[in-house]
């Protein structure tokens, strides 16, 4: 299986740079596997598709502010991007220009609220460091950080809270779950008057997220690996939808490799913290969703192989093909579907 089998053609302009000013009007596109049959609707009619006994998972993490420009004490500009925390104030982090940030190095940010010690070269480039500050560091960040916008993203956010979803809850991540940023507390809460049970994960978003798949051959591509964890109170949910014959949706890629990594064979889950690495492409068998609701993904990238994997190839490239000649929107910040 080839990474350009997963290629399709997207003009510029259909890369959406700006959030929606009302999160449930992004546009929807339903997916019906067993027909193949393709609808085009409002987010906010996502309800029409849901039915009482489901189990609705949502992942509650919450993005960082965790772009960070400091400078050396050379005077000279750096870039600093928190990927992970590995333990109290040691982060693992992508830095900007590399060359120039060898371990020993110690850089400030903010005039100096908070610095920053290189400590090691990670595999990759990335570094280890250390940060030095007084106070609660999250609320430097929230002072002096900006949001990690993926690269094709060029405009300016103006509101921060766009690039979180409303139940975003903790903090960890390095890129906003995007599906999950069509939802309202409005549309929540009638989802839930309907009778649909909602469950949460969180899965600390990675930038890895946005790197491009380099290899030709699919199965030969590593993937990042990302936290995650599950509580009792969530696991229970989704188990007895499960028992009970309804349908398990994941909202998002990411709660989806969270339930496909901690699922048994027979689709239950259980409370439980981890890393998870996973790579769904086309030849998986599902085992705890049976529906996913998610943006347009960009081509050749993991995350087209996934939906793939659970629609179908052909049937994703078509839907692909027929989103570009309707002039939805694409990626972060754009339009969703819901694969049935």
């Amino acid at each position: 299986m080839k990474v350009s089998d997963f290629n399709y053609e997207l003009p510029e302009e259909l890369i959406a740079q700006t959030p929606y000013d009302k999160r449930d009007e992004a546009r929807l596109m339903v997916l019906d596997r067993k027909t193949e049959k393709i609808e085009n609707k409002v987010f906010r009619d996502v309800i029409d598709y849901l039915n009482s006994g489901d189990c609705l998972v949502i992942n509650n993490t919450k993005v960082i502010p965790a772009r960070l420009y400091g400078t050396k004490d050379t005077g000279a500009r750096v870039e600093f991007l928190l990927l992970k925390r590995l333990e109290g104030d040691f982060w693992e982090v992508m830095v900007r220009p590399g060359n120039k940030l060898k371990p020993g190095t110690r850089v400030d940010f903010g005039n100096g609220i908070l610095k920053a010690e290189i400590l090691d070269v990670l595999e990759g480039g990335n570094r280890r460091v250390k940060f030095e500050y007084k106070g609660i560091f999250n609320e430097i960040l929230d002072k002096i950080g900006l949001m990690p916008l993926p690269p094709y993203i060029k405009e300016t956010l103006k509101d921060k809270d766009k690039y979180q979803t409303v139940y975003a809850k903790y903090d960890g991540s390095a890129a906003a779950p995007t599906a999950g940023l069509h939802f309202t507390e409005e549309l929540l809460d009638k989802i839930k008057e309907k009778g649909v049970e909602v469950a949460n994960v969180t899965l600390h978003v990675g930038i890895g997220t946005f790197r491009p798949v380099k290899v030709e051959n699919v199965e030969e591509h590593l993937m990042h690996s990302e936290h995650y964890y599950i509580k009792a109170e969530d696991s229970e949910k989704i188990n007895k939808a499960k028992k009970e014959n309804h349908r398990v949706i994941a909202v998002g890629t990411t709660s989806c490799r969270v339930l496909e990594s901690v699922a048994d064979n027979n689709g239950f889950v259980k409370e439980t913290e981890g890393d998870t690495s996973i790579f769904i492409y086309p030849g998986y068998k599902f085992k705890c969703i049976d529906s996913l609701i998610t943006n347009f993904h960009l081509p050749e990238s993991t995350l087209i192989m996934l939906v793939s994997s659970l629609a179908g190839k052909d049937f994703i490239m078509k839907a692909y093909n027929e989103a570009v000649k309707g002039r939805y929107k694409f990626f972060s910040f754009g339009d969703a579907m819901i694969i049935l």
